[in-house]
């Protein structure tokens, strides 16, 4: 039966899905503010400088590779609905925070860093309890329709959460709309504290293992198992390789292309259309493919797009045409892959372990991106920008080869 985007029936049966997907949805555009508002904030309130701004972006996504080790097990001990309802209310506590000391004239680049950091390390224990919560929640045949309707509110979330929140600011002051950030996440604690399924009990305690033996337990069950070993791998390589494109992307495009920041902005957020078009095509991908040659040829498709990037730099006037279909193809097919991705494991993994397992491609992928990033910015000084570019690009095609021989034949599709 094809996936039904129209309220009559399916997920949009299951109250206690609504109220999840209604809570990531208000957690993903909070996640979007902050991440927009906080750079305006420092910049205007405190004149920050650009490499206190770059450090400030940093410290948003560089926790995430300490939670990755601590939180897994911590999630598999422990029931998970309390741990998203408390990673929002952390959040949102933290963010009121701000217009607080802002209003009082105290605000400092410290208590913005500090902030930053905190956030992004709550965001991760969500994302990790999210994808661990869900399987129990929908069950195991749900499972590709429900992730398939998360990332496509978190590809809506992507491509106008960042608009949202310069008009927040625009209009109402930075202080202000962190306000309103804040709401989001007491919005989603909310929901979430009305969901009324019951977890299964974890299991007993004994002495707690340290964080190693967590952070290996994680990695030991996703490289054991012959299908989620290889989707390991191949996202540490796309994440390795995909860090050149953080790293260089906006310099190819305001340097090399000569786009002015507000093109390059609309650019970008092309792809958080490309990516709700894929959340929307991968549950018909997987049932006409099967599971495995659904996710080798999504995640083909999607690296093989990342040529067009520096195939703009040698394009003239038809750059800007390859770099917004990059964004749309790229995007589309690479959101499709996380779909079928995420459920994978959260089917094929017993649940006592999947909170590691999922904080194993955390910590693998937190790892990867930065390295790609200093990587590319040690090439690009010896071989320049475009050359750079084609090798990250060249080299994100190794992912799917190291999918197509262990996931060449069809798994059982949800």
């Amino acid at each position: 039966m094809p996936t039904r985007w129209w309220p009559t029936g399916g997920l949009w049966r299951h109250p206690d899905f609504l109220r999840l997907w209604a809570a990531q949805a208000a957690s993903a555009f909070g996640s979007r503010i902050t991440r927009t508002a906080l750079p305006i904030l420092a910049i205007l309130t405190l004149e920050a400088t650009p490499g206190e701004v770059a450090v400030l972006s940093a410290l948003g996504v560089a926790p995430g590779l300490l939670v990755g080790l601590f939180a897994g097990g911590r999630v598999d001990r422990a029931a998970r609905r309390p741990l998203l309802v408390g990673a929002d209310l952390v959040r949102a506590l933290l963010i009121l925070t701000i217009p607080a000391t802002a209003w009082l004239g105290a605000l400092s680049m410290a208590q913005l860093y500090a902030v930053a950091a905190a956030v992004g390390a709550a965001t991760t224990l969500f994302q990790i309890a999210d994808n661990s919560f869900l399987p129990a929640l929908v069950g195991p045949g749900l499972l590709v329709e429900g992730n398939a309707r998360l990332e496509a509110t978190d590809s809506v979330a992507e491509a106008a959460g960042p608009g949202i929140a310069g008009v927040l600011v625009q209009l109402l002051t930075a202080p202000v709309a962190l306000v309103v950030d804040a709401l989001t996440y007491l919005w989603s604690a909310l929901l979430l504290g009305r969901i009324r399924a019951r977890e299964a009990p974890p299991a007993a305690a004994g002495p707690a293992p340290s964080v190693w033996d967590d952070a290996r337990a994680g990695f030991r069950a996703c490289l054991a198992h012959p299908r989620v070993g290889p989707v390991l791998l191949a996202e540490t390589v796309t994440y390795l390789f995909g860090g050149f494109f953080l790293a260089l992307y906006m310099v190819l495009a305001l340097e090399t292309l000569g786009l002015s920041p507000a093109a390059a902005g609309l650019v970008i957020s092309v792809g958080g259309v490309g990516a709700f078009a894929g959340a929307l095509l991968a549950s018909p991908l997987g049932r006409a493919l099967g599971t495995g040659p659904a996710l080798v040829v999504s995640l083909a498709v999607g690296q093989a797009s990342c040529l067009l990037i520096p195939l703009s730099a040698h394009a003239g006037g038809l750059a800007v045409p390859l770099l917004v279909a990059q964004q749309l193809v790229g995007d589309a097919f690479l959101a499709a892959y996380a779909v079928h991705s995420v459920s994978l494991r959260q089917r094929e993994l017993p649940g006592t372990v999947l909170g590691r397992a999922n904080a194993a491609f955390h910590v693998a992928t937190g790892l990867m991106l930065p390295a790609g990033a200093l990587l590319a910015g040690l090439l690009a000084a010896a071989l320049g920008i475009p050359a750079t570019l084609w090798i990250g690009a060249c080299g994100g095609l190794l992912a799917p080869l190291l999918l197509a021989a262990p996931l060449r034949t069809k798994l059982r599709t949800a």
